[in-house]
């Protein structure tokens, strides 16, 4: 019979390993031994329910699915660090931090900067308790459950002595081999892929079931200490070893510099390095070690003065384009895309890369069978950035836009204007497609299961010519499409199923008017209320709205002249679709009613959407630009450019004293 002492001696014992095998990376045991201590700890666990504690390995997952993410907010702000892109730019904030420390030589700590998404972990009195996204600094998402699902992640602290509250700061990443699996899988059942393992492990943080957070197998590293009870630690370099000696995963690639020169041989160091680690680093951080000198200095804004992130040149390859193709939009915009031949750029194989217009190809003079330099824009897009003219062929010619659509065959239009050229054509197959593939995207329906190359079938097969269709789809069809099988095929018509109780915005943006994107649905959801509404709508009506122009609002009602896409909408809500009405709860005879409302800076009572909310609650709107139609500029800490604008334009500023009296 197991005694109590003897289980707890068990948990300890499965932490530890949990602690070489994914920290350390140096297991003790194989898996099949760690499997067995697991499994006897599960049989003692069933025998004793008393004895469970959250800190128990067993508590990793739990059962039940997380109904939404409550808002938790930050003892101690999530600052983001301020950026610098040379050399100089790091000597720059060397002076201004030798000119604010009381220090004659201040020491620097110099860390990688991870490539991932910040979170802040609570323990109390060594037991993991809680885990909050960044969010706006001031508020996260309390994603708990989720992190407890990453092996690396104690939920007891080691050594001595324990603090009594302890809130570490980190980064939630994937590693690339893992990353490269998932979305091979992906692939192959036919889902969008992820376009980087930030995406993907800022994907995998947002899901609603533990269990599958579980399986996209994150990891976690820590950097920083926000609140410590006991007040051990003087220095950020010291700071590491304590994570570390407390349990907590680091990255070893740490380094105490004296001046630029140091700060630059590290950076030099770890840019040699990037292309090597398992994980992804957009630069390094440089940060005041001295920790009591960090409390003096403060911040101002969002960015702490201690700090600085330098962030690495977007990297680049040198590759030949191989052919030009056009891709055709869903609302008919012809696309120029290089064919290039595969090369290995941050992480990943790129074989093409977008040309954006006729006009930005013949900017830079691309032509078929140049040697190009490519970069990640954003780390994410590549596009071209220069052309190795030197390198050129004799025989090559200009490239031009083709006059005829390349897929119907419909002479193409070219609108006065406008840089985009169009084909016309509304029975254009590519066009349907891409219609199709927007329709069922998740800013859209959000049609779980229905990727490209579904789509693709669907057409093909004759089984959808048009997003209603998409409704009347029978298991008896989707069995027909290839690689569906009876449980891929249940799950596409749960996720149809799901799609028919849509939000009004998302059902708008489904819709695919000419310029309407998220934020245009929104203020247009808002103001209409329902379909019914917004159908009827008139110009007259759309250009009281703060934030629709002449030229949207003309999209907006020639959409709604087009008796095919009234039979659509007709057609979408008799298979069902039901979008959910906008309720406007309204605090009547305010005086914000009618008015409109921009917002900028930092508010200490209200984050940007609560303030937003209360100004509509009162009747009044939001909107992102100043205008002369704009009544009133909610100015913040570190207002910007809307404030000058405001200013010129006369328009009444708000401080947010004078905001919170008028609410």
């Amino acid at each position: 019979m197991t005694t109590h002492q003897e289980y707890l001696q068990l948990c300890e014992e499965i932490q530890a390993h949990n602690f070489h095998y994914y920290v350390e990376h140096s297991p003790k045991i194989t898996d099949e031994e760690f499997d067995a201590l697991l499994k006897r700890l599960l049989a003692i666990e069933k025998a004793h329910p008393e004895w469970v504690t959250p800190a128990s390995p067993s508590q990793r997952v739990g059962e039940a699915l997380t109904t939404g993410f409550k808002s938790i907010e930050h003892p101690v702000p999530m600052l983001s660090l301020a950026n610098a892109y040379s050399k100089e730019e790091i000597d720059s904030f060397l002076k201004r931090i030798h000119k604010l420390s009381e220090r004659p030589n201040p020491l620097f700590a110099c860390e990688l900067k991870m490539d991932g998404i910040a979170i802040s972990v609570h323990y109390e009195k060594g037991i993991f308790v809680r885990g909050v996204t960044r969010g706006d600094g001031k508020m996260g998402d309390d994603v708990t459950a989720n992190i407890k699902t990453i092996f690396s992640l104690p939920l007891k602290l080691h050594g001595n002595p324990i603090p009594e509250h302890l809130e570490v700061r980190g980064e939630v990443y994937m590693e690339h081999d893992v990353f490269a699996k998932l979305n091979k899988a992906r692939e192959e059942a036919q889902e969008p892929l992820w376009a980087n393992p930030r995406n993907a492990a800022a994907g995998s943080l947002k899901l609603l079931d533990p269990q599958q957070v579980a399986e996209r197998r994150l990891s976690i590293v820590f950097y920083g200490i926000a609140e410590d009870s006991s007040h051990q630690l003087k220095s950020q370099f010291q700071t590491h070893t304590f994570l570390r000696n407390h349990g907590l995963p680091i990255l070893p690639q740490i380094a105490k510099c004296q001046n630029l020169e140091e700060i630059w041989e590290f950076a030099e160091k770890i840019r040699g390095l990037r292309a090597s680690l398992p994980f992804d680093i957009d630069g390094i951080v440089v940060k005041l070690d001295d920790l009591l000198e960090q409390e003096h200095m403060g911040a101002t804004g969002k960015n702490p003065r201690w700090a600085i992130a330098y962030k690495f040149a977007a990297e680049q390859a040198v590759t030949k384009i191989r052919d030009i193709v056009v891709q055709i939009g869903r609302t008919g915009v012809l696309t120029p895309v290089a064919e290039l031949d595969p090369v290995l750029l941050a992480g990943s194989t790129i074989s093409r890369a977008t040309l954006h217009n006729e006009e930005e190809v013949q900017r830079k003079e691309i032509r078929i069978g140049d040697t190009v330099t490519i970069e990640k824009g954003g780390d994410v897009i590549p596009k071209v950035v220069h052309v190795h003219l030197a390198l050129r062929p004799a025989n090559s010619v200009p490239w031009k836009m083709p006059e005829h659509c390349p897929h119907c065959g419909t002479p193409i239009v070219r609108v006065a204007g406008e840089v985009a050229v169009r084909c016309p054509n509304k029975q254009c197959v590519e066009q349907l497609l891409r219609q199709l593939e927007h329709f069922a995207g998740k800013h859209a329906m959000d049609i779980d299961g229905m990727g490209e190359k579904v789509v693709e079938q669907l057409v093909k097969l004759g089984m959808v010519n048009r997003p209603s269709d998409i409704y009347a789809l029978t298991k008896e069809k989707l069995l027909q499409l290839e690689g569906f099988k009876e449980k891929s095929a249940d799950n596409l018509l749960t996720g149809i199923e799901n799609s028919k109780t849509v939000s009004f915005p998302r059902f708008i943006m489904a819709l695919g008017i000419k310029h309407v994107g998220a934020g245009m649905a929104e203020l247009l959801a808002e103001h209409a209320g329902d379909v019914e509404h917004l159908i009827k709508i008139s110009e007259e009506d759309l250009l009281k709205v703060d934030g629709i122009g002449p030229k949207v609002a003309g999209a907006i009602v020639e959409y709604f002249q087009d008796e095919h896409n009234l039979d659509e909408i007709n057609r979408l809500i008799k298979h069902g679709v039901s979008p959910k009405k906008i309720e406007k709860h309204l605090i009547a005879n305010h005086p914000f009613l009618d008015k409109s409302f921009v917002l900028t800076g930092t508010l200490q009572s209200y984050t940007r959407t609560e303030a937003a909310n209360l100004i509509k609650e009162r009747g009044g709107k939001v909107s992102e630009t100043v205008t002369k139609k704009t009544d009133y500029l909610v100015a913040g800490e570190s207002a910007g450019s809307k404030l000058e604008k405001a200013h010129k334009l006369g328009v009444t500023i708000l401080d947010e004293t004078a905001f919170v009296s008028m609410l």
